[in-house]
Order: C-alpha cells, then sequence, then structure tokens
C-alpha cells in the first residue's frame, strides 16, 4: 500500500478535538478521498486506474470523504452490503480546493444563503454537495469533532471519474487488517486541511486552520 500510514493514538495528538475540519493525507500538488463500492465497481476501478464500467453510474450523484475513519464508520470497515471495496483516490489538490469553491450545504445556513429559497437556487445550480456530520473513533462512537464529506454529480463528477485522478488504490486488505483494532490501529496519516481561500473557508463552515 503506498499511503502513509500512522499509529491512530499518535494521530490524536494532532486532530482537534471539536469542530468542522478537514482531516486529510495530502502533499504539496495531491490530497487522497476515500470512497467504498460493490466489488464489480471497486476492481474494475482498482484495474483501471479510474472510476467507471458497466455497473459504476455517472448520473447519480457519488460521495467522497477525505476522512478515512468517518468512511470506516460509514462502510463498517468494508462489511457493509455494497461498500466491500474500500478505494484511496488521490487527486489533484486543484481539483479539491474547486470541489470545494463550488460546494453547496445540503441543508439551508441562512447566514451563507439568506433564506431557504436562495439556499434552493444555489443547490439547483451546484454540482457539489457539502454536509458535515459527527466524525466517529474506531470503535463507531460520534465525537465533538465534525467530518466532511462531498457529493459529486453532473460535469464534476465525470472529472472526478477520469480527469483529476491522480493514482487509485484498492485498500481493502488493509482495511481488513486493522478491522477491530484498537490499542495497536494504524490508520492512514491525516492532518488538518488548509482551506486557503478566507471566503470559501467561511461559507463551508471551516473552523480555525491548524497544520
Amino acid at each position: 500500500m503506498r499511503l502513509l500510514t500512522e499509529p491512530y493514538a499518535e494521530q490524536q495528538r494532532h486532530w482537534p478535538a471539536d469542530g468542522r475540519h478537514i482531516l486529510a493525507q495530502y502533499d504539496e500538488s495531491t490530497i487522497v478521498v476515500y470512497q467504498a463500492y460493490r466489488p464489480e465497481i471497486g476492481e474494475w476501478a482498482a484495474r483501471h486506474g479510474h472510476l467507471g464500467g458497466p455497473a459504476f453510474s455517472l448520473g447519480r450523484m457519488s460521495w467522497v470523504k477525505p476522512n478515512f475513519l468517518w468512511l470506516m464508520f460509514r462502510s463498517g470497515w468494508g462489511t457493509k452490503e455494497g461498500q466491500e471495496v474500500t478505494l484511496a483516490i488521490r487527486i489533484r489538490r486543484a481539483a479539491f480546493d474547486a470541489i470545494l469553491a463550488e460546494a453547496v450545504h445540503s441543508s439551508s445556513v441562512d447566514e451563507v444563503y439568506g433564506d431557504k429559497e436562495s439556499w434552493k437556487a444555489a443547490v439547483a445550480r451546484s454540482t457539489v454537495r457539502l454536509q458535515w456530520d459527527p466524525d466517529h473513533d474506531p470503535a463507531g462512537a460520534p465525537l465533538e469533532r465534525r467530518a466532511i464529506q462531498l457529493g459529486l454529480r453532473g460535469d464534476v463528477l465525470r472529472s472526478f471519474a477520469r480527469e483529476w485522478i491522480v493514482e487509485l488504490e484498492d485498500i481493502s486488505s488493509f482495511v481488513a487488517e486493522q478491522r477491530g483494532r484498537r490499542g495497536d490501529l494504524v490508520t492512514p496519516r491525516e492532518r488538518v486541511y488548509p482551506v486557503v481561500d478566507p471566503a470559501i473557508a467561511a461559507r463551508l463552515g471551516v473552523h480555525g486552520q491548524r497544520a
């Protein structure tokens, strides 16, 4: 596996305990996001290096999560039906930042949109949906910290599926190895991702940046 990893206990020292933050593995030019698929989609993607094939649909919204443990909570560590294959998808940071710039909340936020009608209009125009949900620890307990997930559709999904991917890796074996571990759990190394545009950070509702 090509992802950088680190003991979970060590990583906790670097993560905020609460607030809305984007935790991710990233470098100067790329960032990793995660998705879980049924085998016919996930295995096809791993063989071809991009999303597609007869079972994959560009006509529906596809959700990506930069936080590994948030996906583990949603997929039951790869045990839920239809989420058995975990993909680590490395994309360009410029593409991820463009996704954040396009994102519209999944429910109305008055201080951002003013009123529900304006929010509905923004939703209709946008190809990216934004949702903040409680992050969870490895055992599935909810935390005070919020994790981000981003729903992609239309042109953004088409670009993500083929054009923006730098590297795509099936990490299901790693997920299975770590499933059920606690004291010696190892996870992909993640830190708080900086949203450098203050206007975008404010609109997303990201809390204070921290490296």
